[in-house]
């Protein structure tokens, strides 16, 4: 996953250094070799993670992280402080600052990239959910601020060390309103509950592997969302950096201070309940204007704003974005033949289907009658394709249910296109995806086209591509 990473340093040797590195892991680095500096531009340039030194002259690292977290513009952009400095006083006033990690020079690369990978996820996510949480402010108001949430949280951990275990529960005691310990694998799963707020997973549990429970949780959309905090030895520093890549949110070295297992919980909590608040003011202004009554799925309205923030991030970050729009075949003769109320019920399905074969990231919208448009975010065309056979398969394959218990096959055309980095906008990725559509339509229905983006704002439509996924 690639994404731009502030490098802030006041020695240009160490600047260099880092800039090197996440440069081959392709990163797209910008420098800066002090405090002010460094706010200036990431105000400026929102990059997806800062990596800071504390010991700069004039204005350290510290004072620059609590600034970045007080503007609200760069709040969520992560920070992690890098420093020579390795005693707990430092980390944990970096912490507390509001730094999302803490690296020791000399850096591991191993770490370090999963670290910021990790990180760049998170700053994905938060963009994904305060844009989703605009675009509804903008059409329905926006709902009163709401108090931080500070009461204690539920917390599982995962140890079979009863005496580790005892010691984490005592010093969480401050946070907790209740902690859960699950010895193994399949008693973590039994014991995750809708209400845990962070799970903290030791590495070297022999009930069963940690990394399996993080990507069973990843898996799982009940717990896609929930923190994970990994408890790794010092002896392979590998494991948590594979853990990181697989979607754990932290991870904290066995021996480390209690403080900052308590800093590190802390932030983890603080940070999870953020995000459920901001989905619930989704959720609320999204009743308000723009859903789709029928399906409830988003509606033409919210698609276009949608569409229309994706293009200027288009511009000005070059990100990638795919539109997949497809509609029922023949669905006036079900209208037709069973009514308009069977007709609703394959349309009420058919969003269902849609749903459960994409990604939570992915925006699933009716456009009215039986359109429907799936908008697909740092996607490749090619992936979004397959993708988009595989929603063809999965209506294709199961026959609805209409009124009365009838079942009847159902399928879709869908046409595919990618936004084009410079010049392109809403009307013109619809317009492709609809001429895809027609071509699919023309060679027989039930099957996915895909139409090339243009090359230029000034170049007609490209041609279809001769390839189409059929049945």
């Amino acid at each position: 996953m690639s994404g731009r990473v502030l490098v802030v340093d006041d020695i240009e040797a160490n600047v260099k250094l880092l800039e090197a590195k996440l440069s081959s892991e392709y990163f797209d680095v910008l420098t800066a070799y002090n405090g002010p500096a460094a706010l200036e531009i990431a105000d400026r340039e929102l990059p997806d993670v800062i990596l800071l030194d504390v010991m700069m002259p004039g204005m350290d690292g510290f004072k620059v992280c609590r600034t970045l977290k007080a503007t609200p513009r760069t709040a969520d952009v992560p920070v992690v402080m890098v420093t020579a400095l390795s005693d707990v006083a430092n980390r944990l006033c970096g912490l507390e600052a509001g730094a999302d990690d803490f690296l020791t020079k000399p850096v591991n690369d191993v770490a370090l990239f999963a670290r910021v990978r990790s990180l760049v996820r998170l700053k994905r996510m938060m963009e994904e959910l305060r844009l989703r949480e605009g675009i509804c402010g903008r059409f329905g108001g926006r709902d009163l601020p709401v108090a931080e949430d500070t009461s204690p949280a539920r917390i599982l951990i995962v140890d079979d060390d009863e005496f580790a275990a005892a010691r984490m529960i005592e010093t969480l005691s401050p946070l907790a309103r209740s902690v859960s310990r699950a010895s193994g694998y399949a008693e973590a799963q039994r014991l995750l509950a809708a209400d845990t707020e962070l799970m903290i997973a030791s590495l070297s549990t022999s009930g069963g592997d940690a990394l399996r429970l993080v990507t069973h949780c990843r898996a799982n959309e009940a717990f896609r969302q929930l923190p994970i905090l990994l408890i790794a030895e010092d002896r392979n520093p590998s494991l948590p950096a594979k853990g990181l890549d697989l979607g754990a949110n932290d991870y904290l070295i066995r021996s480390a201070d209690r403080n900052e297992l308590l800093a590190r919980t802390a932030i983890q909590i603080r940070r999870k309940r953020l995000q459920d608040r901001l989905q619930e003011s989704y959720h609320r202004s999204l009743a308000l204007a723009l859903t789709d009554e029928l399906t409830g799925l988003y509606n033409r309205r919210y698609l276009f704003a949608h569409l229309d923030e994706l293009m200027e991030r288009v511009h000005r970050d070059a990100i990638s974005v795919v539109v997949l729009l497809f509609d029922i075949d023949h669905f006036k003769t079900v209208n037709d033949t069973y009514g308009h109320a069977a007709g609703d019920e394959v349309l009420r399905e058919l969003a269902g289907r849609t749903v459960n074969s994409v990604r939570s990231v992915d925006l699933v919208a009716r456009l009215g009658g039986e359109e429907f448009v799936v908008v697909m975010p740092e996607t490749d065309i090619t992936i979004a394709t397959a993708v988009a056979e595989r929603l063809r398969a999965a209506v294709a394959r199961e026959p609805f249910t209409l009124g009365g218990g009838e079942n009847r096959p159902v399928t879709i055309s869908i046409g595919v296109t990618a936004a084009a980095e410079r010049g392109d906008d809403r009307e013109g990725m619809l317009r492709r995806a609809d001429e895809a559509l027609y071509a699919a339509k023309s060679r027989g229905r039930n099957c996915v086209i895909a139409v090339s983006k243009p090359a230029t704002a000034s170049a007609p439509a490209s041609p279809l591509k001769d390839a189409a996924l059929t049945p």
